[in-house]
């Protein structure tokens, strides 16, 4: 092979990987509004959930759930880590949720109230507590839902950053780091 057969050979290759490369990324456009589209939730059903979540963790000195984004990231969730029955009772759960505050407010849990949220979220708490969970079945809705509304918002960048004590590169582990009393927690 001489030096003019190697440099075509060079060239060639390096004008196909630069001409596949666009190809290539191309696939890896994303959604254009940037938001996950749920195939299970509707509109109405994310905005009981946004309410539900900001009812368990609300808006104080910290930012609340809705600020946190939590409901798109908990439909993100139960459609892709959820098994079916799951899904199922999540589901149902929230239709449940939707015809209790129906009949007891007349209206929807968004527009009712905050005190009584509160006070239907607490009653739906205990019954939770008091669930028997069917052996392989699924965990009570409102156990799903708070659980996934802590895991979401704790998970989030803007309590991650604003709220924890948060470190963007960590170090060494230091298990013996002195507490002060009112301090707030590390960042995972």
């Amino acid at each position: 092979m001489n030096r003019r057969e190697l440099l075509k050979m060079i060239s060639a290759v390096t004008g196909y990987a630069m001409i596949g490369t666009p190809l290539l990324l191309s696939g890896c456009a994303s959604n254009p509004e940037g938001a996950y589209r749920s195939e299970s939730f509707s509109a109405d059903d994310i905005d009981l959930l946004a309410e539900l979540a900001e009812t368990i963790v609300p808006r104080t000195h910290t930012p609340g759930a809705k600020d946190a984004g939590v409901a798109p990231f908990m439909t993100k969730i139960v459609d892709n880590c959820y098994s079916d029955a799951d899904q199922m009772a999540f589901l149902a759960g929230l239709r449940a949720i939707r015809a209790e505050s129906q009949s007891r407010f007349g209206a929807t849990f968004e527009s009712a109230p905050a005190d009584q949220r509160t006070a239907f979220l607490a009653e739906l708490d205990v019954a939770a507590r008091n669930y028997q969970r069917p052996e392989g079945g699924s965990a009570h809705y409102f156990t799903m839902i708070k659980q996934l509304t802590l895991f979401a918002y704790f998970t989030s960048e803007l309590v991650q950053t604003q709220v924890l004590r948060h470190v963007p590169i960590p170090g060494r582990f230091d298990g013996c780091y002195p507490y002060e009393q009112g301090e707030t927690a590390w960042a995972i």
